[in-house]
């Protein structure tokens, strides 16, 4: 049975577009809707789906009186100028689907996307008068909806239709196609799941501008609604599983999502709102330190930390290694020429404060490291390098922000410190990705070894305990360094500080590296101090 513009999981016509043109909006969707439902018909023969397509594709041309959906469409793309070209593209797509089909990597299926989605927001677009410059965000939203849906449907996709499409080489992180899609193996699942939603994430938020560039006041409502509702359909795939059971989002969720449609839609600053989201989704301790800044200031910290932020989920994501590298490569082209949300908040910041690119280069340097999925330190030099360019190039560009650049030294210090931290947290972690970040040289262990076995090499601990001491010397020599430097504007690191030290000292009482327990955090009672601080002068 086909669908409706009422079934679908965001808002085709409906009542937020200006009366005039819901006509032309409902005549592309039943004509693309009337031929994707052939291609997906699970009867049909792919010969019988190619002809059908081409026969609709012929109306369309030709204004068939003869076929009243294609006529109607050829009529306002009569009236509009638009129309046409929308629909053949799409169709283009559904020759695709005819037959079974696999995508090799996550490019081949934003090149699907390319033709079976963006043609139907441009459409919008040029139907309302806008301009190409909202083009890319209209692109990016109409690539975050298909991808949303193709891992809403991937079940029912591939037994009815035996086609699949999220990226093979994705799934072979979690066994294969056939493991990926076994109900019992969701543990294995959820990882690559996450992984392709952390992807949506990035182009919702490249989405973000989409209402500001929109001058048809009633269009940008429909933009930003749809927004909203990708966002809902997002989290809830976060929190179920697509292969047990259907996920959706329905006529609740859009009402739900109207008050933020409203209040959001034409406001300015879209770019600097997805980048916060950003950041008050990661639940880092890290913000509490950023909160504290002067409204520039706690802007651009929050443009480096979702920087921060996603080429991190990159390098620990559950994808092929080859399609991390594409991706972190990626980044390194936005740097320079910035195409999203993060990326252009990003090139405001760095010419906002000066910030040295060198810096964000270091970061991506770290991350190629961690990217390779497989790491191992081979001694203190090394393990210097990695927490220079994952910790120290942060630091850098936080001080240069928080307007005590004189506080360089300062940075590195405790930089590092935080990082070693991290590294004696997580060893248990770390280790079941095949990582070990305590220098070999230290436990004097066979680094062809695997990761689980090192860590319980007879050195380890003795290792991990002079972890403990390099820290506990990085926090004296960073409270020494304070008390030259200007504590009012390195607030914000001195709340990081005493956060990382309050954990520091927890696994220090504990005494050992932890190799099975969970990620250890800040507790409530420490949190609560670290508040009552920050709501205090420094």
């Amino acid at each position: 049975m086909s669908k409706t513009p009422a079934d679908e999981n965001f808002p085709v016509a409906s009542f937020l577009l200006r009366p005039q043109m819901r006509a032309p909006t409902l005549a592309f969707y039943r004509f693309v809707r009337r031929a994707d439902d052939v291609a997906d018909d699970p009867v049909l023969a792919p010969q019988e789906k190619l002809s059908r397509l081409a026969a609709f594709e012929g109306a369309l041309l030709a204004g068939d009186s003869g076929d009243p959906v294609a006529k109607a469409l050829a009529d306002v793309d009569g009236r509009f100028g638009v129309g046409r070209a929308e629909a053949l593209a799409m169709i283009e797509a559904f020759r695709q689907d005819a037959s079974p089909r696999r995508y090799e990597t996550l490019d081949d299926l934003r090149a699907y996307c390319a033709k079976s989605a963006a043609p139907a927001g441009r459409f919008l677009l040029r139907l309302h008068g806008e301009t190409e410059s909202a083009f890319p965000a209209s692109d990016a939203l109409c690539a975050a909806l298909q991808i949303l849906n193709h891992i809403q449907d991937a079940a029912d996709d591939r037994r009815s239709l035996d086609r699949v499409y999220l990226p093979q080489s994705w799934l072979a992180e979690a066994g294969g196609e056939a493991a990926f899609f076994d109900a019992e193996r969701g543990a294995a699942r959820r990882p690559v799941l996450d992984a392709l939603l952390d992807r949506v994430d990035e182009m919702i938020c490249d989405a973000a501008a989409l209402p500001e560039a929109i001058r048809d006041r009633r269009l940008a409502l429909q933009a930003c609604a749809t927004i909203e509702m990708a966002w809902r359909l997002r989290f809830k795939l976060s929190r179920e599983d697509p292969v047990l059971g259907r996920v959706a989002v329905g006529r609740r969720d859009f009402i739900a999502a109207l008050p933020a449609t409203f209040a959001r839609a034409r406001r300015a600053g879209a770019d600097a709102r997805a980048v916060r989201r950003v950041v008050s989704r990661s639940r880092s301790s890290f913000r509490l330190g950023m909160s504290v800044l002067e409204a520039d200031r706690r802007r651009a910290i929050n443009a480096v930390y979702a920087f921060c932020r996603r080429v991190d989920d990159v390098a620990d994501c559950s994808a092929p290694r080859e399609e991390k590298s594409r991706l972190l490569a990626g980044w390194r082209s936005e740097l320079d020429r910035p195409t999203g949300a993060v990326g252009r908040e990003l090139a405001w910041a760095r010419e906002r404060f000066d910030l040295p690119p060198e810096e964000l280069l270091a970061v991506l340097d770290g991350m190629e490291q961690d990217a390779r999925g497989r790491v191992r330190i081979a001694d203190t030099e090394a393990l210097d390098l990695y927490c220079r360019r994952v910790a120290g190039a942060v630091g850098v560009l936080a001080v240069s922000i928080f307007g005590a650049t004189s506080a360089r030294d300062f940075a590195l210090t405790l930089g590092r410190t935080l990082q070693i931290v991290n590294v004696m947290r997580d060893v248990g972690e770390d280790a079941r990705a095949d990582r070990v970040y305590v220098p070999l040289s230290w436990i004097e262990a066979d680094p062809g070894l695997p990761a689980l076995q090192l860590i319980r090499s007879p050195r380890f601990e003795a290792a991990w305990i002079r972890l403990a001491a390099e820290a506990e010397q990085g926090f004296a020599a960073s409270g020494e360094m304070l008390r030259h430097l200007d504590r009012r504007r390195l607030k914000p690191a001195i709340l990081m500080m005493e956060g990382y030290r309050c954990l520091f000292r927890r696994m220090a009482r504990e005494g050992g590296p932890k190799l099975d327990a969970p990620r250890s955090g800040l507790r409530f009672g420490e949190r609560l101090r670290l508040l009552s601080r920050a709501a205090t002068p420094a």
